[in-house]
């Protein structure tokens, strides 16, 4: 799987022509220590503060937005929960906590060819986007046991 790498983005942000600046470098390294999370904007900020005191929530959101625009890293929107970012670009299915709102990566093992699907519907594909909802590990183990504890103090 490819990783969010610093270096990387660096690299990126210099071939499209833009500045790394001391505010940017700061939301860059939040980025690659939170991937695993896919941060929303507030978790991104909180981070990227510690290293750098004179940095803005809407700096970080401007920053975001023009790493998603420039294809770096990808914006995921939801309905009902604050936009997330991840710095994996391959295709994978998204798993969803839908208590935790945790987001975790699934490479699924069957890729669908983009291009056999254009070339059969006509349909030019710009992104893609799998997702999964349902309740992760923890949250189910949670759920059981305050069930199980539950029917053991219920009466008969």
């Amino acid at each position: 799987m490819s990783e969010i790498g610093k270096e990387s983005i660096i690299e990126q942000l210099k071939e499209k022509g833009l500045k790394i600046t001391p505010q940017r470098l700061a939301i860059v390294n939040a980025l690659v220590k939170l991937r695993r999370l896919h941060p929303g904007a507030r978790l991104v900020y909180e981070e990227a503060k510690r290293k750098k005191e004179r940095l803005s929530l809407s700096t970080v959101y401007a920053t975001l937005n023009e790493l998603s625009r420039h294809a770096i890293i990808r914006t995921l929107q939801f309905d009902k929960m604050e936009n997330r970012y991840e710095g994996n670009l391959e295709e994978h299915i998204n798993l969803i906590c839908e208590r935790c709102h945790r987001i975790v990566d699934y490479r699924a093992p069957i890729a669908v060819d983009k291009r056999e699907v254009e070339k059969s519907t006509g349909f030019s594909i710009a992104d893609t986007r799998l997702e999964y909802y349902g309740c992760c590990r923890e949250c189910s183990e949670t759920r059981e046991a305050r069930e199980a504890r539950h029917l053991e103090h219920s009466p008969d």
